[in-house]
């Protein structure tokens, strides 16, 4: 099973939320078939949980401008690790340190990435 373009589309914007928001190690894994209960989880990085709590705003503003809105906000408290999820998807927000210790990309390893082609301009230009 694959994911359908009506999930890509805005798991892609999703993405590109959280890098505009300077998340970082921003991946997605097709979970669909090992999950029967969503078909995506796009996983982001911050630095502090102030910037995590920005990408979660950020994801959230972006989808609304496309008609998305979660169904359930969980985490935002802390702002360590915040989850979005939107039924199809999941958007996991997680301090550096939260991502390390957990190792979602581990578990969910044998699972096809799906390709973001995220615009990444003012990372590049940040490192000259």
């Amino acid at each position: 099973m694959t994911v359908p373009d009506d999930v890509l589309e805005p798991v892609r914007i999703a993405a590109q939320a959280a890098a505009d928001k300077k998340g970082h190690k921003i991946v997605a894994f097709d979970v669909s078939e090992q999950l029967s209960i969503t078909d995506v989880f796009l996983i982001a990085s911050a630095n502090n949980e102030r910037q995590v709590g920005a990408i979660v705003d950020g994801v959230e503003e972006a989808l609304l401008k496309v008609g998305r809105k979660p169904v359930r906000r969980e985490g935002d408290r802390e702002n360590r690790w915040v989850l979005l999820d939107y039924i199809d998807f999941v958007v996991h927000a997680q301090h550096t340190e939260e991502r390390l210790l957990y190792n979602l990309e581990r578990l969910w390893k044998d699972c096809p990435q799906i390709p973001l082609e995220l615009d990444l301009a003012e990372d590049a230009d940040e490192e000259l």
